[in-house]
């Protein structure tokens, strides 16, 4: 499979994503704004939802057009990648039904700990096909904003037992991390 295939089946699915993310939301039964606000909470898991899922498939095509092959470790690994994005509809709905509730918010959390785990695994599968000198390896670097992600979702996940608002505090700053443009992979393919 080319670069090109992987790239445009990840596009599907994550559109496909986005769309039964937004198939969960219901209009209220009244047609004033008051009625509207019952749906906040779903309104704010969506909101959230649809940022982090932006923001991945944002940084898997800066990431595919800094490689130039792929193998099947690769698509298996963003099998893996695509596979814990599947279940952010789910989990974001789940939450948006229970707002504040611990489990919920905690599966939600393990479901963005596991796809930033599989998006690592992703890129260290590339980096593997890739020179150290490659544009990628450049871009990629030692990755501190990845680690530094899997470590709040990390300490995220059980602080929802204390506080799941904590919890949700510390996700929104993960994608508030990641919103800010990062523009290594737009570099080094400019130097290329």
């Amino acid at each position: 499979m080319t670069r090109g295939r992987l790239e445009a089946f990840s596009d599907g699915v994550i559109a496909i994503l986005i769309t039964i993310m937004v198939l969960e939301l219901r209009p209220p039964h009244g047609a004033s704004l008051e009625d509207m606000r019952p749906l906040l909470p779903k309104l704010a898991s969506y909101l959230m939802s649809f940022v982090f899922v932006a923001i991945y498939w944002n940084n898997h095509h800066h990431l595919l057009h800094a490689v130039h092959r792929v193998n099947g470790r690769v698509l298996w690994a963003n099998m893996h990648l695509l596979f814990w994005l599947s279940l952010v509809p789910f989990t974001t709905a789940w939450m948006g039904e229970h707002p504040g509730a611990a489990t919920p918010v905690a599966l939600y959390g393990a479901v963005l700990l596991a796809s930033a785990i599989a998006y690592t695994v992703l890129t260290r599968e590339l980096l593997a096909l890739h020179p150290s000198d490659s544009p990628l390896a450049l871009a990629i670097g030692r990755d501190r904003k990845g680690k530094i992600s899997l470590g709040l979702y990390i300490a995220a996940i059980p602080l929802t037992l204390l506080s799941p608002w904590l919890a949700i505090a510390i996700f929104v700053t993960v994608t508030l991390l990641w919103l800010v443009p990062d523009v290594r992979l737009e570099r080094a393919l400019a130097r290329e």
